[in-house]
């Protein structure tokens, strides 16, 4: 199991000038919600005749023990004074947690900028594909995996034919992460890729990079119109897309069956999925003007794909790379900007404004579940791709990635293997984001070691007990209220009565 690392919603109110506080998940909205209507949510689709798939289930049941003492700990002790702190233990899924989510945020953002993205320009392209393609890839994953092929593939072979080279003696490469929700709790699969910002040209034993200018509005339109071209025809080859004279649709048999591909088509198409409202629009609220023209000018669609380039950092930008890398990899629910309302439902501000003014989206308790639910990945799904030569066979990835490692050429060097991947730890994790260093006891200054794991359901109760009753124990017995000092009886004076 894996010590707790507080995400960004749990330190905004815990962690002040670098000191630890614990993440209490009980006190937050999204867990009260969680424990208050996940059961009855259960409950609902049961009297239905339906139901959650097993990873799905899992990820609730695991979520509402994430960051609880009950379920498991950590004893960190100061080698110098000896006090103590317990760490939690998280429950490492990758659907809805907050604190698991700011932890592989944080992880998966360090891993890139040390060990994988050269320092070269990069540049984010960002492709949002149809409501019936984002339908597809959640139940079919592997269909993902082609089109993101597809599309990765175009994109290369415009920058190497940009650059005025040919893909025998240039290269580039790109890291994909795969992002499945959007600002308004809705299930969004689209990817955002980090690609070179030129390509990497070789001669002979040398490898020179080439920078290429920003893509124009014109070369992302032409390239978009690629995309779609070259995605529908590899799903109908497949007989995924059937197409007649007028129109085109997808004839394809859901894995996860009807009971949850239901809850997944409502959250794509922002519809409501249980109660009497069911297939109504989510409801909304505009509290600020409308905004007729919203494109920054690197924006481009076509046949409901859109494609951006809009953001890029140059070489010596390696915090705002990481920034970004952050931003992609955050995770889905923010508590930050969750709320209830005055009559009980659930009210979740979204990041940026739509352009019709739209600040805020409100769901229904049992509503508000099913959003949670749909944005719950397949198990053994990796959101993360590596392409080009960023990815982990190609024989170039040794010479341009910061952490050296890679295919190993056939020639023989005196130079020795880099050290394979680590895992950061959740130290180094606290240190990197929150710069909170817990190896360093805030009251006396000393070194601070974990000298026990706790996973025993009696000594956790024992524990706990403990220092339930020491906590009593230290706590001051009531006193009445301070009373003013006696006064001199002065002639005249009567006692109120």
């Amino acid at each position: 199991m894996t010590p707790l690392l507080a995400g960004k919603d749990a330190t905004a109110g815990g962690a002040r000038g670098g000191e630890y506080v614990r993440h209490r998940p009980e006190r937050t909205l999204l867990y009260q919600l969680v424990e208050q209507y996940y059961p009855p949510f259960v409950e609902h689709l049961a009297a239905h005749e339906r139901s959650l798939p097993a990873h799905v289930q899992r990820e609730f049941e695991d979520y509402l023990k994430c960051g609880r003492l009950e379920h498991g700990f950590l004893r960190v002790r100061c080698a110098d004074c000896h006090a103590e702190r317990l760490v939690a233990f998280s429950c490492k899924r990758r659907g809805f947690c907050p604190s698991c989510g700011a932890r592989r945020m944080a992880e998966g953002a360090a891993l890139l900028v040390d060990e994988v993205l050269p320092r070269a320009p990069l540049r984010q392209w960002v492709l949002s594909v149809p409501f019936a393609l984002r339908h597809l890839f959640a139940v079919n994953p592997a269909v993902m995996g082609q089109v993101l092929g597809i599309v990765t593939r175009a994109i290369a072979s415009h920058l190497i034919s940009a650059a005025g080279y040919h893909h025998d003696t240039a290269q580039t490469g790109a890291v994909t992460l795969i992002q499945r929700f959007g600002s308004a709790l809705n299930l969004n699969i689209h990817f955002h890729m980090l690609f070179l910002d030129g390509v990497y040209v070789t001669s002979g034993e040398r490898l020179t990079f080439r920078r290429l200018p920003p893509p124009t509005v014109a070369v992302l339109e032409k390239l978009v119109h690629v995309i779609s071209q070259r995605v529908g025809r590899a799903l109908e080859r497949q007989g995924i897309l059937v197409r007649d004279l007028e129109n085109s649709f997808l004839a394809v048999d859901t894995p996860d069956g009807a009971d949850f591909d239901d809850l997944l088509g409502h959250s794509i198409t922002y519809r409501i999925a249980l109660g009497p409202h069911q297939g109504r629009k989510a409801f909304t609220l505009q509290t600020v003007p409308a905004v007729t023209d919203a494109i920054d000018g690197k924006l481009a669609r076509a046949a409901g794909f859109s494609l951006h380039a809009g953001v890029a950092c140059e070489v010596h930008e390696r915090e705002k790379l990481e920034r970004l890398c952050r931003y992609i990899t955050r995770p889905a629910v923010s508590t930050e900007r969750l709320s209830l309302t005055t009559q009980g439902n659930i009210r979740y501000r979204l990041k940026t404004p739509y352009c019709d003014g739209t600040t805020d989206v409100v769901f229904e308790p049992l509503d508000f579940m099913a959003r949670l639910a749909a944005l719950v990945p397949s198990p053994r799904v990796n959101l993360t791709r590596y392409h080009g030569v960023l990815a982990p066979n190609h024989r170039l990835r040794e010479q341009v990635t910061p952490a050296r490692r890679g295919r190993r050429g056939a020639e023989t060097t005196d130079e020795p293997a880099p050290a394979p991947h680590v895992s950061m730890t959740w130290v180094q994790r606290l240190k990197r984001v929150f710069k909170i260093d817990i190896l360093t006891c805030e009251h006396c200054g000393g070194p601070v070691k974990v000298i026990a794991s706790i996973e025993d359901p009696v000594a956790i109760k024992k524990i706990l007990d403990h220092l339930a009753r020491r906590a009593e124990a230290a706590t001051p017995a009531f006193r009445p209220f301070a009373r003013a000092p006696p006064q001199l009886e002065l002639p005249g004076l009567k006692e109120p009565g």
